[in-house]
């Protein structure tokens, strides 16, 4: 074999190892490629922690405060909250230091079923069962309680305010000098007085004066709308609003529920017999008389036209919220031809309802003989 055939193998070998013309090395992982294993590792790790929070809430519980708590916080329970809701307002306040921690205690505590809306002063930083039994304690509730008695004057009602909320008198008064803005009926002719419903109210924080007189006032219009006063007192012959001033001088003239009516009836009596009421309630309306229901000459001389022993008629306007059962009897007076009426027994209410001045008379002479044996009187 001859050395040109040689270095021919050679050269033939050494132009095997060259890469043929236009071929390409292997391509590397395209980005989408790099991208999709990303997001599979993200997804992995996050199912991986999420397994992991699991296994620690069923081996150790969720994330909880320990004991009572410090400082002070005030929460609001919105109306139809439930329990997750709740405990998501709790552990944003941090009062407990897991929503899920409050919730699974609520869960297996029957009490939680009870809390109710409004506003709670709490700690921060409570046990979930800390927390939970907070809420359901009454004390621990932030708001104002209002009771407005049935026959309550404006005068009185203001008093009411600002001893059981956080409304200053000062508040009151500047919004009753505002009766626009409390949605009076156009029968109340800008007069607050006798529409200012007898009812408890609520009053939550930040609840201004004009807020619950509104509320007041609602409630008023609602009650005399079910009870249809417009249309019934028509059927009387009298106004919706003179059956709330009628209504209103029941609340202060009879004790008892059976005599509403009766005292309505003598009312109406002497009014179609154009005779004055004489009621010491309204002559008492106008000097703010208190502690008995009684009068004196002087009070009865005074030319107010609230004065029903010197002015015939109904007085201008209510004198005092009144409650369902006195509009009701407004609305329903009793049958009878009485033209008197006296209270015999300040104690039980006994009312003694007479035709003539004569009886009348002996009626009265009943009740100053129980005031000799009375400190009532």
């Amino acid at each position: 074999m001859s050395h040109s055939g040689i270095d021919m193998v050679k050269g033939g070998g050494s132009r095997s190892r060259r890469a043929p013309s236009g071929r390409r090395r292997a391509a590397g992982p395209s980005r989408a490629g790099r991208l999709l294993r990303t997001v599979v590792l993200i997804l992995v790790i996050a199912a991986l922690v999420f397994a992991f929070m699991k296994v620690k809430d069923m081996l150790g519980g969720p994330d909880d405060y320990s004991g009572q708590g410090t400082g002070k916080v005030v929460i609001e329970v919105p109306a139809g909250a439930n329990g997750q809701q709740i405990a998501d307002i709790l552990a944003k306040k941090d009062v407990v230091k897991s929503a899920e921690a409050y919730y699974q205690v609520s869960l297996n505590d029957p009490r939680a079923q009870s809390i109710q809306p409004g506003f709670y002063e709490l700690r921060k930083q409570m046990s979930a069962k800390a927390a939970l039994g907070a809420l359901v304690d009454k004390k621990n509730r932030v708001e104002g309680r209002v009771a407005v008695p049935e026959g309550a004057r404006i005068d009185q009602i203001i008093e009411l305010i600002e001893a059981g909320s956080e409304i200053s008198k000062k508040d009151v008064v500047a919004a009753l000098d505002k009766p626009r803005s409390l949605g009076l009926p156009q029968d109340a002719a800008g007069n607050p007085e006798g529409y200012l419903f007898p009812a408890t109210y609520t009053v939550e924080p930040g609840t201004s004066a004009t807020d619950l007189l509104k509320q007041m006032v609602a409630k008023a219009v609602d009650v005399y709308k079910s009870l249809d006063i417009d249309t019934r007192a028509k059927g009387l012959g009298y106004s919706g609003a003179e059956i709330i001033t009628v209504a209103s001088l029941l609340e202060r003239e009879a004790q008892r529920g059976e005599d509403f009516p009766k005292v309505a009836r003598v009312l109406y009596n002497r009014l179609d017999e154009s005779m004055p009421l004489q009621l010491d309630s309204t002559v008492q309306y106008v000097s703010k008389r208190k502690g008995d229901v009684f009068t004196t000459p002087e009070e009865r001389d005074n030319p107010s036209k609230y004065n029903t022993y010197k002015h015939p008629g109904l007085p201008p306007g209510p004198i005092g919220s009144p409650g369902e059962k006195t509009i009701e009897a407004a609305l329903n007076p009793a049958e009878g031809s009485w033209l008197y009426f006296v209270t015999v027994n300040l104690e039980t209410g006994e009312t003694v309802f007479s035709d003539t001045n004569g009886e009348h008379s002996q009626a009265v002479a009943k009740l100053q003989e129980y005031c000799k044996g009375t400190d009532v009187c």
